[in-house]
């Protein structure tokens, strides 16, 4: 075996370890998105929102 068979086998796992935590966070932020959209449909607002109204709280 060679040492190059050692080195591109560790870039291969690190990549597929970098893709697979990019696809994590991808999917994790159109689920936390998701929840967004459901609270605000709701009428749950952040307390730092703005009142859609205009009116101060």
């Amino acid at each position: 075996m060679s040492h190059a068979f050692y080195i591109y086998g560790s870039y291969a796992v690190t990549g597929l370890i970098v893709l697979a935590l990019i696809g994590w966070v991808w999917l994790d932020g159109r689920a936390r998105a998701r929840e967004l959209q459901q609270l605000d449909a709701a009428g749950i607002r952040r307390r730092s929102a703005q009142p859609k109204d205009g009116a101060s709280a």
